[in-house]
């Protein structure tokens, strides 16, 4: 993870690449809890009534990177995912930029537990 973020180019990113399925304002899409017809849950918010700050900032990255189905495969898990991966589109800087905003929009409590929760993880891997 670096040490520096744009934030202001992680907005722009975000507009760009993400907004179409998790919302100009982060809102996700509705019913985002239910599957769809397709079995497929659809695009959860990423503002403070989502999930993602529940998720330590390595899941968040390789969510974005590899995709959804990808990610959770890694960890055991058979899942379908609606989450595409974007490492073939976005360096790995431009995905930590997009965290970086999309982190910037909450409120202190959810960015205190969800660095908390990445600081941990990341002592147990000794980084």
């Amino acid at each position: 993870m670096p040490e520096a973020f744009d934030v202001a180019q992680g907005e722009d990113l975000y507009i760009e690449n993400c907004a179409a399925c998790h919302g100009a304002n982060l809102e996700g899409q509705p019913d985002w809890r239910s599957p769809g017809p397709n079995g497929v849950l659809p695009a959860p918010p990423h503002d403070e009534t989502g999930h993602t700050w529940h998720h330590r900032d390595g899941v968040l990255f390789d969510y974005t990177k590899l995709g959804g189905d990808a990610t959770l495969a890694l960890q055991g898990v058979v899942f379908q995912s609606g989450m595409p991966g974007f490492g073939d589109q976005l360096s790995d800087a431009e995905i930590w930029n997009i965290i970086a905003y999309i982190k910037s929009t909450w409120p202190e409590r959810q960015r205190a537990v969800q660095a908390e929760r990445s600081a941990a993880q990341r002592q147990r891997e000794g980084n």
